[in-house]
């Protein structure tokens, strides 16, 4: 199946194109047709194909397939050459994360905040030391999720998040004051929370989520033949 969804996700079958008959297929695969039926019952069920009786198995356009699916969205990370689907992910991250950081600022607890400067500070003892420091950097935004009370919000956002950190195109490249920029931006983000500023809160997590991004991104294949 994992062969079938790369080929959907690379577009070498295109939107609205039909399947080859079930007989090729199989042969092609080198797997019985019960198996392959299975397989196309999966698909439909992430929203990659429609099967339709009479017409056969069409790919469905890709604003129906289920980009949440663990398979689905390692395979759109996967094949991201010119980085486009990561820069989609940074955007609605930046954007459910934001909306996290201005619950929280709006009903934080004492002993809530405790915990937000405690996750900064890890991340203080932790610089320069790259690992630590970055999960501490995943600790301080998974405590902010949870805090927000927000469990949907929280759960596509951390479905993203762990998957984007596995591609190494995510991590991107090392620029000179990473560490102290990361700081900086975090530390306005639990300032804001520390002042109940909603506002800025909600500005502080977009900004760094989308600047750190930019910073670090690494240009697509075609960009770099251009140079």
């Amino acid at each position: 199946m994992s062969e079938l969804v790369e080929l959907i996700i690379t577009g070498e079958i295109p939107e609205g194109e039909l399947l080859p008959p079930e007989g090729p297929l199989s042969e092609h695969f080198g797997v019985s047709r019960t198996v392959l039926r299975e397989s196309v019952k999966r698909l439909e069920e992430k929203g990659l194909v429609v099967v339709a009786q009479g017409r056969g198995t069409q790919v469905a356009r890709s604003g129906s397939w289920n980009m949440l699916d663990p398979v689905v969205l390692s395979a759109l990370i996967d094949n991201d050459e010119s980085l486009g689907v990561l820069d989609e992910l940074t955007i609605v991250r930046g954007n459910l994360e934001s909306a996290m950081a201005g619950a929280v600022a709006t009903r934080r607890t004492a002993e809530e905040l405790t915990r937000i400067e405690h996750a900064l500070e890890a991340m203080r003892e932790t610089q320069h030391e790259s690992d630590s420091f970055r999960q501490a950097d995943v600790v301080f935004h998974l405590t902010i999720m949870e805090l927000s009370r927000n469990r949907l919000a929280e759960n596509i956002t951390k479905r993203l998040y762990r998957r984007a950190l596995e591609s190494s195109r995510y991590h991107g490249m090392g620029y000179e004051g990473a560490f102290r920029s990361t700081l900086d931006e975090h530390a306005l983000v639990v300032d804001a929370i520390s002042r109940r500023d909603v506002e800025a809160a909600e500005r502080a997590m977009r900004d760094h989520i989308v600047t750190s991004w930019q910073r670090r991104r690494l240009e697509a294949p075609h960009q770099e033949a251009e140079l």
